[in-house]
This record gives C-alpha cells, structure tokens and sequence, in this order.
C-alpha cells in the first residue's frame, strides 16, 4: 500500500498534477475516474488475496459503509509482493464479493515498481 501511495504522491508532484488526473481502468470493467471524487476524501489501497492481511477488507468495507457518502476507497490488486495475488481480474472480483462482500471501488490488477527513492521516504 505504501508503495503505490508514495507513487501517486510522487507522480503528482513531479508532473504539477494532481490525484484527479488519474483515470484507470476498474476491475469489473469501466473506468475509475479520480475527478468524480471531488469533494471527498480518498483511500488508495494496496489489497492481496493471499496475504496476511487480506482481512482488511472487512475493515474497509465497514469503514466504506460507513463513510461513503463522504469517502472513496480505492483497492489496487498487485501480485509484486510475494506473489499474494496470482489470480485473473475476474478471480480476484468473485474472491473479495463471496468472502468479504466488498462493494468499494477496485481497480484492476495492477504490478506496482518502485523507480525513485528519496532519503525522506527512509522512515515508510
């Protein structure tokens, strides 16, 4: 999650954009589009659906409830991290709706890298 969070914040601030720009594509199909969430607060999240804490999404589906009328989570599936998510687009929607009935945003499976390290990053 950190990851892909310092990603976005870095990519943002190197290109003079902003989290709005960013347009991708959704893990059932369609288009995440970050400028519908003006307005709200949001949530980047790196998710996994064989990892120790793929019971996070419990939590995130609780706050999500609890708060979307004012929050957005967005879950990033990646299988970079020791291969906690080897499964298709479609595997990994079936898995999140049967065992956690996730009805936030995900994104497709995505591969998180890591390009650019600075020394004020040392303490994530």
């Amino acid at each position: 999650m950190k990851t892909l969070l310092i990603t976005l914040i870095l990519s943002t601030m190197l290109t003079g954009g902003s989290i709005y720009d960013f347009k991708v594509p959704g893990l059932e199909g369609g288009t995440i589009n970050f400028a519908d969430f003006k307005g709200k607060k949001i949530m980047v999240v790196n998710t996994a659906s064989k990892c120790g804490l793929t019971p996070q999404y419990t939590g995130l589906e609780e706050l999500y409830k609890t708060h979307k009328d004012k929050l957005v989570i967005v879950g990033f599936p990646a299988n970079n991290f020791a291969g906690q998510e080897p499964g298709s687009n479609e595997e990994i929607a079936e898995f999140c709706k049967k065992n956690y009935g996730v009805s936030f945003l995900m994104a497709e499976k995505v591969s998180v890298k890591v390009k650019i390290l600075l020394p004020f990053l040392n303490g994530w």
